[in-house]
């Protein structure tokens, strides 16, 4: 069996529906299984109940979509067993859900002004049951109009290329107010959850991590689609040197993923799962 500790629905940007990840977990051999939706704890607890009932241990979880204000970088920070519905998880990620809800909306409408022969309407079927519109949903509106053929191709880099070294953003760009990363953290412990560093070679956030640390971090993502060997060796010693637990997993997306995963593909062991409960806050109440 086999646990995989990255996973999104569509209640944010995954395409699939929790009962379509259950139903693969079960065919995957996925016996722990964390959601970690961005910015939000929505339906965790019927997730945890309907995972029990089908022999599946589901982890409330969530990615906060935060930002290392120091280095000018994004940075995602997990959090595992964490309690759904925390006031101090709502009052910090409501306002992200929001945000990038209506930038979004934005970019669609300056996509429409550009020429792109797509709707908000239509956007929001793809993103309907869940918190919001994401990139995702508007690519997929371009590729149902013959614009691409892909989520993640040429396209998608013109239209939303952040403008980095001089180049001119996007006209789909629009820039996002993240939260501090430590605030992400210690938010996450407050719920009663354990905060863990996600992809630090796909964000560079290595840096990071003894300021992280400070703020109570305690785990980091090894195992991850777009870690390399060299990002894998890192993040271990950032491990062993700060005492941190390992963890790993797919990042699963479904259809609107980087790149095609396999649920439970980068499994840290279940093992691990017992190591993040260790973790928890000794006021938790999971």
């Amino acid at each position: 069996m086999k646990a995989e500790l990255h996973c999104h629905t569509r209640l944010s940007d995954g395409s699939f529906t929790f009962d379509e990840i259950l139903d693969l977990a079960i065919q995957s051999e996925v016996s722990h299984l964390a959601i970690t939706n961005h910015d939000t704890t929505q339906e965790l607890a019927s997730m945890v109940d309907k995972g029990l009932k089908r022999g599946v241990e589901i982890i409330p979880g969530i990615e906060i979509s935060a930002y290392d204000f120091i280095r000018n970088r994004r940075i995602h920070i997990l959090g595992y067993f964490v309690e759904p519905g925390h006031a101090a998880l709502d009052t910090l990620c409501s306002p992200l859900l929001e945000m990038r809800h209506e930038g979004c909306r934005t970019a669609v409408d300056r996509l429409i002004e550009a020429g792109y022969a797509i709707t908000w309407e239509q956007v929001l079927h793809y993103a309907e049951g869940g918190t919001g519109v994401y990139k995702q949903h508007i690519m997929h509106a371009l590729i149902d109009q013959g614009y691409t053929a892909s989520i993640y191709g040429e396209l998608y880099k013109k239209l939303f290329s952040r403008g980095l070294n001089g180049e001119q953003p996007g006209i789909a760009y629009i820039p996002t107010k993240y939260v501090d990363a430590g605030d992400a953290i210690r938010a996450i412990l407050a719920a009663g959850g354990v905060p863990v560093l996600a992809h630090p070679g796909q964000y560079r956030s290595f840096e990071a991590v003894p300021a992280l640390v400070d703020a109570g971090l305690q785990g980091i993502e090894v195992w991850h689609p777009l870690h390399g060997p060299e990002d894998e060796e890192r993040a271990r010693g950032c491990a062993e040197e700060y005492d941190l637990v390992m963890t790993g997993g797919s990042d699963f997306h479904g259809f609107y993923g980087e790149k095609e995963v396999e649920l439970g593909s980068k499994s840290p062991g279940i093992d691990t799962v017992q190591l993040l409960r260790a973790r928890k806050p000794s006021t938790s109440k999971l």
